[in-house]
Parts: C-alpha cells; sequence; structure tokens
C-alpha cells in the first residue's frame, strides 16, 4: 500500500469514474486501474463494483474515511516541513489565557518576525500537557504547580501569579454591608457560578460552592453573562472579566471572612534547551512582559 494507491482510490471515490480520476491526476487509466488492483489485492477486498457505473463496495466505503485519514496526516506532515524552513513556533496554551495573554505578545512578535509561522493551539491543563508530551507544541502556559501524571517534570520558565476576585453584578452588590460576611452575600445571592481555573480546587473555592444553596459549573462565556445578569456570585480569574470590571458591568467584593483566591500559570516546555532558538526565546519575552501586567510574576528563569 502507498501514498498513491490512496490518493487514486480517494479520486474515483469523488468523481465515481476511473476515466475522470485519471485525468485529474494526470495518468493513464490503465494506471488507475492497475493501482486499484494493487491495492484491493494487499487488503483482500473488493473496493469498487465496476460496470457502466462505478460505486464503491460496503468495504470501500468501510476504508474510505481511512484512506482519507492517512492522507490528511501526510499532507499535515509535509505542511509541517515547510513551515519549520520558514521557521515555526508551536505553542498550547490554557483556554482562558488565550486572549489576555498572547494577543499583544503575538502582535508584537510578528512585527519583529514577521516570517515566522506561529500556532497557538488552546485546551485544558490536561490538552496542553498532552501537546508536549506529544511533540506538538514546543511551549505551554499551564496551570502550576503541574499535577499531571503524564508529564511530571515540566521545566518553568515563568510562574505568574493572578488574583480570582469574587464578583457580582453591581445593582446586587449595593445591597451589601459596607463589611459583608460571606453568609451576608450567600443570603443575598445563593447560587455559586464554579469554574475550574484549578487543577485541584482551593479549600476557599469548594468551601464557597459547599456553603452555597445552589451552584452552576459552566464554561467561562456563559459564567460571565449569568454572573452580569444578576444570577450568580462567581470567581474569575481577574484577566478572564476584565472588560466587565473596567466597564463596571460587574463589581468585586470582599467578604471579610473570606480569604482572597488566586491561580498560578506557569510558561513551561519539556526541558529548558528550547530557547536555545532565538524565535522562542524572543516569544517567551513578550510572554513574559505580558504576565508582569497581568499579574505578579513569582518565579522567572528565562534570564
Amino acid at each position: 500500500m502507498d501514498i498513491d494507491q490512496l490518493r487514486t482510490f480517494d479520486r474515483i471515490a469523488r468523481d465515481l469514474s476511473f476515466t475522470h480520476a485519471a485525468a485529474r491526476l494526470d495518468v493513464t487509466q490503465a494506471t488507475v486501474s492497475m493501482r486499484m488492483r494493487v491495492l484491493e489485492d494487499h487488503l483482500g477486498v473488493q473496493l469498487f463494483v465496476r460496470g457502466r457505473k462505478v460505486a464503491l463496495t460496503d468495504q470501500g466505503m468501510t476504508f474510505l474515511p481511512y484512506a482519507r485519514r492517512i492522507l490528511n496526516t501526510v499532507n499535515e506532515g509535509r505542511e509541517a516541513l515547510r513551515r519549520v524552513e520558514r521557521g515555526r513556533v508551536t505553542l498550547a496554551c490554557l483556554r482562558s489565557m488565550v486572549t489576555p495573554m498572547l494577543t499583544d505578545p503575538l502582535l508584537r512578535f510578528q512585527a519583529r518576525h514577521g516570517e515566522v509561522d506561529v500556532i497557538v493551539k488552546e485546551g485544558h491543563h490536561n490538552n496542553v500537557t498532552t501537546m508536549l508530551h506529544d511533540r506538538t507544541a514546543e511551549l505551554g502556559i499551564v496551570a502550576w504547580p503541574n499535577l499531571d501524571p503524564l508529564v511530571p517534570d515540566l521545566y518553568p520558565f515563568l510562574v505568574m501569579r493572578e488574583p480570582v476576585p469574587l464578583v457580582l453584578a453591581p445593582h446586587l452588590a449595593k445591597k451589601l454591608p459596607a463589611k459583608p460576611m460571606l453568609a451576608d452575600v450567600l443570603e443575598l445571592v445563593p447560587r455559586v457560578i464554579s469554574l475550574c481555573w484549578w487543577q485541584v480546587d482551593p479549600e476557599g473555592a469548594t468551601s464557597l460552592v459547599r456553603r452555597a444553596r445552589t451552584s452552576v459549573e459552566i464554561p467561562t462565556g456563559p459564567a460571565r453573562r449569568l454572573a452580569v445578569a444578576g444570577d450568580g456570585l462567581g470567581f474569575f480569574v481577574r484577566s478572564a472579566i476584565a472588560a466587565e470590571l473596567k466597564d463596571g458591568s460587574l463589581v468585586e467584593i470582599k467578604p471579610v471572612d473570606f480569604n482572597p483566591l488566586y491561580r498560578d500559570v506557569a510558561l513551561v516546555a519539556l526541558n529548558k534547551n528550547v530557547l536555545e532558538r532565538e524565535m522562542i526565546r524572543d516569544f517567551a519575552h513578550e510572554i513574559a512582559a505580558e504576565c508582569a501586567r497581568l499579574g505578579t510574576i513569582v518565579e522567572n528563569r528565562l534570564g
């Protein structure tokens, strides 16, 4: 089985014609027929019903998505090689940090390195560590400390601490006393909006959810809308609600008997040698500058 055979199989399946497939592939019809005979012999099944009309057999329909998956993987590999020749930086990031942490650094980086491809992938913590483990990302932005047993020895170049404030809609916050207790808040707003900012929720977050009459766990976008509408008390990383805090559609509250929450995130790699590449080192420094703006840098090994 080879790529030409799979490409020919896919082309016939699209055109349902050996003649049209030969024309599109710029080979003779005899070549197309020969490739299919060899492929069918290798698989031990008949892929097409041949006659005045060509049709996929049940076996052909079953095999088709696998053949296309192989062809797509080959194309992705070729594109990756072309990107390496031009220069490439690949980074996997926590979904909540893509916009606040990477937008401005990317703009500054590409202003200096317009010829370099930058590939940013997003996901939850375990998605990011998997991409690092599989070498589909060179740098990662993860929750810290890393508790994923798949990749236990990530090297942290930078650790940033960001506040996770409790927020309410302003019309509700005005009803609270000047120095509210947590019981005052939960009496006014019995629903807590819980978001998974941590790998393991800190005691303050779990205690708040336990004390609430009801709780809801939803993605960040709808959670923000719920909080703005006054339908819940939420704890959000500050960068996720910066716009709402600025325009006043959400306000931070500080119950006197509730310890402040925070989240640490880290810029990591499988090993520190990735910074030997100038473009990766430059991009990492741009991210560090943004971290300093967003929160407090508690560790910096970038040099």
